[in-house]
């Protein structure tokens, strides 16, 4: 008995040294994510990272070893994010309100910035970038597409176009709608949601 008690004690203090690093590690990526919102993916420093998140540099390199490392990881804790607040858009949604929930869960997106940020780092050069970002396409799409089939079902309606080809049409026109508010403030992105949607709509029998 007193070899398990003593196995337990052993693993929740494994696992409580654990939940800083894993904090730490959590607190470092959200610094990370709003330097670049702010500044850009190219002009990050660790430096300016560890100001933002009240850390050593040292323990940046230990978490993540270098920018391109970090910047990897940036992009998957961001598309992680985006697809679970994607996914939780429609889930309580009813017909009536669905066109105007999904515009909710976008336009804070827009706001965020985090799409914009994806998009600028489909440019960078790294391998581990690029690996991350080609995932990060797959992922939103498959999210594009079952938001897709959720609004088609609240509205019964049933589209002329398999949901995984539209999806490939929603993704792009989401990641132009980040570039266009990022360069133009006054730009009406709700007016070319509504005409998007509605034209998608009209895929349908």
């Amino acid at each position: 008995m007193r070899t398990v008690l003593g196995s337990k004690t052993v693993t929740t203090a494994a696992a409580s040294d654990r939940r800083p690093r894993v904090e730490a590690a959590e607190r470092i990526l959200r610094a990370a994510v709003r330097c670049i919102v702010a500044s850009g993916a190219s002009a990050l420093t660790m430096h300016e990272v560890a100001e933002e998140a009240g850390v050593s540099k040292g323990l940046i390199h230990y978490h993540f070893h270098d920018k391109e490392t970090l910047l990897a990881r940036v992009v998957e804790w961001m598309t992680r994010s985006l697809v679970a607040r994607e996914r939780a858009a429609l889930a309580e949604s009813t017909p009536r309100h669905a066109i105007d929930d999904l515009w909710a869960w976008l336009s804070a997106e827009l706001e965020r910035g985090h799409v914009r940020v994806l998009m600028e780092l489909t440019q960078w050069r790294g391998a581990l970038v690029k690996r991350a970002i080609h995932v990060s396409n797959l992922e939103r799409r498959d999210a594009a597409e079952a938001s897709i089939e959720q609004l088609f079902s609240l509205l019964t309606l049933r589209p002329r176009v398999p949901a995984g080809l539209l999806a490939d049409v929603v993704v792009p026109f989401i990641d132009g709608l980040a570039v266009a508010t990022g360069i133009d403030s006054d730009f009406n992105a709700r007016a070319s949601f509504d005409v998007f949607w509605l034209s998608l709509l009209n895929l349908t029998e």
